[in-house]
């Protein structure tokens, strides 16, 4: 069993840029790939950034192009997905996850455990 923690989202300007953290506890952190996923309202949950259980590979979505990066810490059990240059249409919700092995996903049902989810407003 995995929980997950998001924290860090909140209201920003187009241009401005957030770190999102997600801290996870329940099983050994590197034993598990880690992935972050949005929703905005009336569209599906989209991938946004995934990481290997090691750190050593990240694969992102098409959104966002370069502006976003994921990265871990395995000293704090936790997963970051840093934002740049923020746009009205990366406001959504947010949500962290945890897979059961520890290579490259990008699917939602790749992932075992979800945040609870942390919303992002980017303001024009």
């Amino acid at each position: 069993q995995v929980q997950l923690v998001e924290s860090g989202g909140g209201l920003v300007q187009a241009g401005g840029s957030l770190r999102l953290s997600c801290a996870a506890s329940g099983r050994t952190f590197s034993s598990y790939a880690m992935g972050w996923f949005r929703q905005a309202p009336g569209k599906e949950r989209e991938f946004v950034a995934a990481i290997t259980g090691s750190g050593s590979d990240a694969r992102y979505g098409d959104s966002p192009t370069g502006r976003f990066t994921i990265s871990r810490d395995t000293a704090k059990n936790t997963v970051y997905l840093r934002m740049n240059s923020l746009k009205p249409e990366d406001t959504a919700v947010y949500y962290c996850a945890a897979a059961d092995h520890a290579y490259i996903a990008t699917i939602t049902t790749d992932y075992r455990y979800w945040g609870q989810g942390t919303q992002v407003t980017v303001s024009s």
